[in-house]
């Protein structure tokens, strides 16, 4: 705002740092018309953000090899981030797209996994998946090719073999899963502190 880039902004919450709270106070003359607060039910309300045609950037911890995201519950149990309302805008929106890291921790976390244990969102309500390895827009596609699209595209060249493993292995169905191999990464990262124990990544380093 300060800069001209954004002209005005309107959410239910503002969480920023004390910083920069503090800058807002010292310069609210110049905040206080720009920044609407609103109550949930009509900063998240579906009708307005179907008419508005929002295009809705969201974060997650982890998304499945079919689009599935977890943005709020680490390894399916733990809660973290905040009140929440990134389903109001993804199943919403003209747009979803799910934004992360492919890997977390110096690596010991793949954020795209065969399965997530607790979903957000569905596979039914994302479009397009980014990370820093690349963009997978999933619109239109089967499962087998959002697994590839996700997993080329998306996943970290470290885990990508682990990955297509497990997709080639999983049981022929309409969603092909391994259910006693698929929280395997979980299940490592809970007992050994990482998801592929021994992984260095800077074997993957051009």
């Amino acid at each position: 705002m300060l800069e001209g880039k954004l002209l005005a902004a309107s959410s239910t919450s503002l969480a920023v740092t004390p910083e920069k709270l503090e800058q807002i106070y010292e310069d609210m003359d110049f905040f206080a018309p720009r920044v609407v607060l609103r109550p949930q039910e009509l900063s998240n309300h579906p009708g307005i953000i179907r008419r508005l045609c929002v295009i809705a950037m969201n974060t997650a911890l982890e998304v499945d090899i079919y689009g599935n995201e977890n943005s709020t519950h680490v390894c399916g149990t733990d809660v973290m981030n905040g009140i929440g309302g990134s389903a109001d805008f993804s199943r919403n929106s003209y747009l979803s797209i799910i934004m992360c890291p492919s890997v977390t921790k110096g690596g010991r976390i793949s954020t795209i996994v065969p399965m997530a244990p607790h979903v957000d969102n569905t596979e039914h309500s994302v479009t397009i998946i980014v990370t820093d390895q690349g963009l997978a827009d999933l619109r239109g596609l089967g499962p087998m090719q959002r697994a590839k699209t996700l997993i080329e595209n998306c996943a970290h060249p470290a885990y990508r073999d682990y990955l297509h493993r497990y997709l080639e292995k999983s049981r022929i169905g309409h969603i092909r899963h391994d259910l006693e191999k698929c929280f395997e990464l979980h299940r490592n990262l809970l007992e050994y502190g990482a998801m592929l124990p021994g992984l260095n990544l800077s074997d993957f380093e051009d």
